[in-house]
């Protein structure tokens, strides 16, 4: 039975004002924190840190007169992208744009037809000298939507000119001392591109809930399509394909089902030749039995075939991962997927193939005494949103 505590904070404020001719501005303020510990007094151990800080001005009365930019909201600042979304029972990002710059939202080039266009910094770190200290990217952003939102294309480039290293007369051991490389000694992209395009239905094909469908893209610095722009060790020669199916429905009075599917192929990443494979099935079912009171069941598959070619101390390996859950949950009010806070008592049993035990000595797979050949959490958890 595991006994870890893992707590995650968010807090956001806002103010929002309201100008005399009309012209509306907002402010956001987010803070977040991390820690396991059980204790009430954190301080030592915890990892507060500023995720959001930036301002908005919409309803522009000088725009007021352009069906171009009529609705347009412009933005400066460090935020998430306002249209990010993800899986949210799995925990598990399909899309994840953010940084710091500015942009535009709500430009209608046509009756059915309107973009967001962003232009975001990101950092790789201090990699060495002082020349190339804070390895900036930029991420430049063209974000379309069609049918009343149901149709989504979005187009990133990525640009990191610092990023790279030229091998020349210097051994490796003095380029990765004075220059950046990836964890493999291979020097990483400078540029990149990714692209996705999503379908999101308001209903499921008909029926109560939603629906949606991604297929995403990436190569070089864009070949991590989850977090556009955030990996700065992948080489120039790296693709991921990714397609995500989702959503969530009612099967009848009294049960409710989000069932999901992932799967992904990258190759190239950090190592030539390197591969990366994996699906993943989940479905969480809810059975309603009081207005306040619900049993919730959750089942998740996942097939991996890794192949890391050694970075970062990884091993090849391939195999099966797959966890049941059960959670007796509390609610304010049953019958809506969304409402929360929900404060629920879980009991999870999960097991994997022997051959994923040693496929990273890092990774939560390779921790000391967490072993293929069954492992069971029980504990209590508490969810709600601001």
């Amino acid at each position: 039975m595991g006994n870890e505590v893992d707590t995650y904070m968010e807090a956001k404020f806002t103010k929002e004002s309201q100008a005399a001719n009309g012209t509306r501005s907002k402010y956001t303020l987010m803070l977040a924190d991390g820690l396991e510990t059980p204790n009430d007094w954190t301080a030592a151990q915890s990892a507060l840190n500023v995720r959001q800080a930036y301002a908005e001005l919409s309803h522009l009365t000088s725009f007021q007169d352009s069906p171009l930019l009529r609705d347009a909201t412009l933005w400066a600042g460090k935020r998430f992208d306002r249209d990010n979304y993800d899986i949210h029972w799995l925990d598990r990002g399909i899309v994840f744009l953010a940084g710091t710059g500015g942009g535009i939202y709500d430009v209608h080039l046509a009756e059915d037809w309107r973009i967001n266009a962003s232009l975001m910094s990101r950092s790789y770190g201090d990699f060495g000298t002082e020349e190339n200290k804070d390895i900036r990217s930029y991420v430049a952003t063209l974000n379309q939507f069609f049918d009343e939102g149901r149709w989504q294309v979005m187009l990133n480039g990525i640009s990191s000119g610092q990023n790279d290293a030229s091998l020349n007369d210097k051994s490796r051991q003095e380029l990765a001392r004075d220059t950046r490389v990836n964890k493999s000694g291979f020097s990483p992209a400078t540029s990149g591109a990714h692209g996705m395009l999503a379908y999101h239905r308001p209903d499921f094909f008909g029926q109560e809930g939603y629906f949606k469908a991604a297929l995403l893209y990436g190569q070089g610095l864009g070949a991590e399509v989850n977090s556009i722009g955030a990996d700065g060790d992948l080489l120039d020669q790296a693709q991921t394909l990714r397609l995500a199916l989702y959503g969530h429905t009612r099967l009848n009075q009294d049960w409710r089902i989000a069932p999901a599917l992932i799967t992904e192929q990258s190759k190239n990443r950090y190592v030539p030749g390197d591969d990366y494979r994996y699906t993943t099935l989940n479905v969480r079912l809810a059975n309603e039995l009081t207005s306040n009171f619900e049993m919730q069941y959750e089942l998740s598959w996942q097939t991996m075939n890794l192949n890391a070619l050694g970075y970062d101390g990884r091993q090849a390996a391939k195999g099966d991962y797959w966890k049941l859950t059960f959670a007796p949950t509390f609610k304010a009010q049953t019958g809506d997927f969304f409402i929360r806070p929900e404060l629920r008592l879980f009991a999870t049993y999960m097991n994997w193939s022997r051959d994923l035990d040693n496929f990273s000595a890092t990774d939560d797979f390779g921790q000391k005494d967490f072993k293929s050949g069954g492992e069971w959490q029980l504990g209590v958890q508490m969810e709600t949103w601001f």
